[in-house]
């Protein structure tokens, strides 16, 4: 995964999440990842299975593995 800063202070993640399929499974997680603290903007694309997320620093994989987890997919790495 590269880190890069869109505007000062902030990073950007990009992860990879398999078993979204659709707008809704889009929803799910990202309303999940907007719960953690300091995250700015969550976009998720089914179709690529991936999902960027913009955040005041750089997020604990494990806070983001958990919030992907209760949304019901699986976190697979960073892309």
């Amino acid at each position: 995964m590269t880190a890069q800063t869109d505007t000062p202070g902030s990073v950007t993640a990009v992860y990879k999440v398999t078993g979204m399929s659709c707008g809704h499974c889009e929803g799910s997680v990202s309303a999940e990842i907007s719960e953690i603290p300091g995250v700015r903007s969550v976009k998720a694309v089914a179709a690529a299975g991936e999902v960027t997320v913009v955040s005041d620093s750089p997020l604990d994989d494990a806070a983001v593995r958990a919030a992907v987890d209760e949304a019901g997919y699986e976190l697979v790495g960073k892309a």
